[in-house]
């Protein structure tokens, strides 16, 4: 997720930069036919343009860097290293055996390398050599090995890939071929797997690779919805609508920007009256964050534990956005999520003739009252445990749904008054708010010898543990957690954006160099 996290940035540059450099932008605009100000846009879209087309490289640098234990600045060199060697030696067998003929191996092939790359480091990364070759020894030897490897993985995709991407072009034709039913299955799978955190699986394939479509933009053939899009943005002589790949995020915007937020417009109605106040900000402060940045986790957490069928349901209704959206040529791309920012940048600034982007808004206040008067109804009428709707206090998903890896209380109350206890430790210490939440976490993740591993996504805390049996759930809930649920060999904690800064102050107390 690390370079992920870098396109919100290169979409702002490319997005503004594009837009207001575009001719007909210009047109419509004089007041930016200055060249001072052309100047500027136009360094602005080449600055955002060049993050997309090296994403394959970032990614690999990025999966080093997260997946390395230790030395992790060495991590990424390898994974650097790794991935241009891999791509001379395929381009150069490609150039001997048909001068005519190219592999693109996009976020698969860099993916790979990057894979290769960290398994290597964390293998060898402090491998002792003969002393006559000490020099080389320790990290040094990973870069080394690395490219050898390189080397093997694009030999190996210059057999491979080429019947592997044909097979591809064809998987994503087919899905064309289903048209807005093709379309609605992809919204659905992709919001149903967002539960357990697999939907990181599954968009990248479409967004990179030649799922997404393969299209030839200003002479160069641009493989993937998401770069097809940014190409066509930054084309100056690119008119009509942007490329159909962009039903692959258009219909993201409704359910992020309206219909979510109505759903919490609907858990805050079911709270009663006399309670409301106290939970205004919170509901107030979720809807907001969907709505601005299309992060939506905290918001689905508050009802996929205790109601896992509403999830579904809500699944359901993003499918049918992505119909929608299809079935009105909505055209508007995005760089990380469907919030009004990315909404602004490449669907209003890019001008409705482009887009289509007007159409989001009446199905926006459709798909809000969709939401409001389905959660309302469902949630009353099946007594639904969403925050404040029940009792006094959030409802715990732990026990009222209990779920697979979740540790049950002992019968003498151990593991509550650990719970409650943790909230209470450190309190006269020296350390700041940040430090003393981090240290808590630690504690109900079962202390130091516990922990195999702690990482964060944008949003989650995740954490491979010895024992999973040594987690207090219940601390890990009352100390801010959203929702907590076990995985293979680890738990992970959603924390919203908090997550990324408890990570870090436990890897710093721990003595864990990043």
């Amino acid at each position: 997720m690390l370079p992920i996290a870098i396109l919100p940035a290169a979409g702002l540059l490319l997005g503004i930069g594009g837009a207001l450099s575009n001719p007909t932008t210009v047109a419509a605009y004089p007041v930016l036919d200055n060249r001072v100000l052309q100047t500027i846009f136009s360094v602005m879209s080449a600055a955002g343009n060049v993050v997309f087309a090296n994403l394959a490289l970032l990614l690999s640098i990025g999966l080093c860097i997260g997946l390395a234990k230790r030395d992790k600045g060495t991590a990424a060199l390898a994974g650097i290293v790794g991935f241009l060697v891999m791509n001379a030696t395929m381009t150069q067998l490609v150039q001997l055996t048909n001068p005519e003929g190219s592999i693109d191996t996009g976020v698969i092939g860099s993916l790979v390398i990057g894979a290769i790359a960290v398994w290597l480091h964390n293998r060898y990364y402090n491998i002792q050599l003969p002393p006559v070759l000490g020099f080389f020894g320790g990290s040094r030897f990973v870069p080394i090995v690395t490219a050898f490897a390189g080397l093997l993985v694009g030999f190996m995709f210059f057999l491979i890939w080429p019947p592997i991407q044909g097979w591809m072009v064809t998987a994503g034709e087919g899905i064309a071929t289903l048209g807005p039913i093709g379309t609605f299955l992809y919204g659905f799978i992709l919001r149903l797997s967002g539960a357990v955190g697999l939907h990181h699986m599954i968009y990248p394939m479409f967004w990179l690779t030649e799922l997404g479509g393969v299209e030839t933009v200003a002479g160069t053939q641009v493989v993937g919805a998401q770069k097809i899009f940014f190409a066509q943005m930054a084309d100056p002589n690119h008119t009509g609508l942007f490329t159909e790949g962009t039903r692959y995020f258009a219909g993201r915007f409704d359910t992020m920007m309206f219909g979510l937020p109505g759903a919490c417009l609907a858990m805050w109605h079911c709270v009663p009256k006399e309670r409301r106040t106290k939970y205004t900000g919170l509901f107030l402060s979720v809807a907001l964050t969907s709505f601005v940045t299309g992060i939506t986790e905290p918001i689905e957490f508050m009802f996929l534990f205790v109601a896992p069928w509403l999830y579904v349901i809500h699944a359901l209704f993003d499918g049918f956005s992505f119909l929608i959206a299809d079935l009105l040529q909505i055209r508007i791309g995005n760089t990380f999520s469907g919030g009004v920012i990315d909404f602004t940048l490449f669907g209003i600034l890019q001008g409705n003739d482009r887009t289509n982007w007007l159409w989001v808004l009446p199905v926006g206040v459709a798909w809000f009252f969709l939401y409001y008067f389905t959660f309302v109804f469902l949630i009353k009428r099946f007594r639904v445990a969403t925050p404040g709707h029940l009792d006094d206090t959030e409802p715990d998903p732990a026990t009222s749904k209990r779920g697979r890896g979740a540790a049950a209380p002992t019968a003498d109350g151990t593991q509550g008054a650990q719970a409650e206890g943790a909230v209470a430790v450190a309190q006269d210490s020296g350390q700041t708010q940040l430090e003393k939440e981090a240290m808590l976490i630690l504690e109900a993740l079962g202390g130091e010898e516990n922990l195999d591993d702690v990482d964060a996504c944008i949003t989650r805390l995740r954490v491979s543990v010895k024992d999973s049996d040594k987690v207090v759930r219940d601390a890990l809930k009352q100390l801010g957690a959203a929702g907590v649920f076990d995985v293979k060999g680890g738990i992970q904690a959603v924390y919203g954006a908090k997550a990324i800064l408890y990570k870090n102050a436990i890897n710093d107390y721990l003595g864990i160099d990043d």
